[in-house]
């Protein structure tokens, strides 16, 4: 077969030839049973429980960052003259092999799965490239050192040109505008309606083979940066996904906690959950959203009854609610957790599976992890020190949601806001004097 189109509702046909040798190595890839594999992964983990429309696949996503790879190649290369001569257009294969396998390695239900099961995504692609001989063979068939450089890209930026590695990971990758045009689209938002033509036709080479950006793409870029933080809070931190992955979280850990005397799992499942440190490279790929969503299932039927309650909120969508505390110190939330225990107790609910704390610190722009630059063939100068909206994005904002039952969301709330009322004229009151 001499070509290959895959139909992508962001990016439209996304045509492979085999007469170009790296997209023959993409083709062979796509092909291989760990890539096909992402076809059972949720992209946005569990997500769909609150935007329906959340059910692309890591597979998909993973074909829009090979194409916005190549894309971003071809700008480079009409912007910057003779650099096919140059060891960055040499590096076709290392570029399209790493932005098609960088989520190789991802778990069921995708970052979710991560937090679930305790592991680095990135730490098991670099495995899976090196040692799975189905990838292994394709990429030593084009080039024998192609598998270690691709795997030490993708776990730690390792071995390749400054310019690629930022196309695969920086603050302005092509995971990363993928990821959002894309989850903007499934879940309904409006958020990431990104100028990505803009953004691409910006991208040149500093003086020192770095990536940076022509100052006409700065706009298109600031909008990226400020869409990116909007997805943070609206979508991948709305409340109702956090209590989703929180009651992801307690699944794994109380199924681990009452351990496989009492808990069914068949015998991968066993290896995730009592054997972690003894994973084979079948074992990881054999478990996805299909075998971790039939334990799910089998625990809500026949488990001990804690996994039998999580499984009934998660898979009923009988789902905790979630307050948010960000507005109080951290011993302020800490006292409002031990209200809501003692109150859910009251209630007749389990505290320890219907109470929780989820604290986090977003930041829309990071100045020293991969930071941007801009270059007009004359000036090298940091993105932030041009655009004071960027530079109002490295103030970190933090969010605390506190995760209880319904029926003391009430009480909770008028606890809440006496303590919010304390702060503001500094006399808090403790969590033993609530309503």
């Amino acid at each position: 077969m001499g070509s290959r189109t895959y139909h992508d509702p962001l990016h439209g046909a996304i045509r492979l030839e085999r007469e170009n040798p790296a997209e023959a190595l993409v083709i062979d890839l796509v092909d291989t049973a760990p890539f096909q594999r992402l076809r059972r992964i949720r992209q946005l983990g569990p997500a769909f429980l609150t935007f329906h429309g959340a059910e692309s696949s890591r597979f998909t996503h993973s074909l829009g960052v090979l194409h916005l790879a190549r894309l971003a190649m071809g700008h480079l290369r009409e912007r910057n003259e003779g650099l096919d001569a140059t060891s960055l257009g040499d590096n076709l294969a290392l570029l399209y092999g790493a932005a098609l396998l960088h989520d190789l390695g991802h778990g069921p239900l995708s970052h979710t799965g991560e937090e679930m099961y305790g592991f680095r995504h990135e730490s098991w692609s670099g495995r899976v490239i090196r040692e799975h001989p189905e990838v292994r063979r394709c990429l030593d068939r084009h080039d024998p050192r192609l598998a270690e450089r691709v795997a030490a890209l993708l776990e730690d930026g390792a071995g390749a040109p400054a310019a690629i590695r930022a196309l695969v990971s920086s603050q302005l990758d092509c995971d990363r505008l993928d990821y959002l045009l894309r989850d903007s689209y499934s879940t309904g938002t409006r958020f990431a309606q990104l100028d990505l033509e803009r953004i691409l036709a910006s991208l040149t080479l500093a003086p020192d083979g770095s990536l940076a950006l022509h100052p006409r793409g700065l706009m298109a870029v600031e909008h990226y940066l400020v869409a990116r933080s909007l997805m943070y809070r609206s979508v991948y931190n709305h409340r109702l996904n956090v209590v989703c992955n929180w009651l992801l979280r307690q699944t794994i850990a109380t199924a681990r906690r009452l351990g496989p005397e009492r808990v069914w799992a068949d015998r991968v499942m066993d290896r995730w959950l009592w054997q972690p440190g003894a994973l084979t490279i079948d074992d990881f790929l054999a478990n996805d959203d299909l075998r971790t969503g039939y334990h799910l299932l089998r625990w809500r039927e026949e488990g001990p009854e804690p996994l039998q309650e999580l499984g009934r909120r998660l898979l009923d969508r009988r789902l905790l609610r979630a307050t948010d505390v960000s507005g109080l110190p951290t011993h302020g939330r800490l006292e409002l957790l031990a209200l809501a225990r003692r109150l859910s107790e009251a209630a007749g609910q389990t505290a320890d599976l219907s109470c929780g704390l989820q604290q986090q610190q977003i930041r829309g722009y990071h100045p020293y992890k991969g930071g941007l630059r801009l270059w007009d063939g004359r000036r090298l100068e940091a993105l932030e020190h041009r655009s004071a909206l960027v530079e109002s994005l490295i103030r970190p904002t933090e969010t605390a949601w506190l995760i209880h039952p319904k029926a003391v969301s009430q009480a909770l709330r008028s606890a809440l806001e006496q303590r919010l009322a304390g702060a503001d004229s500094g006399d808090l009151p403790t969590a033993g004097a609530g309503p």
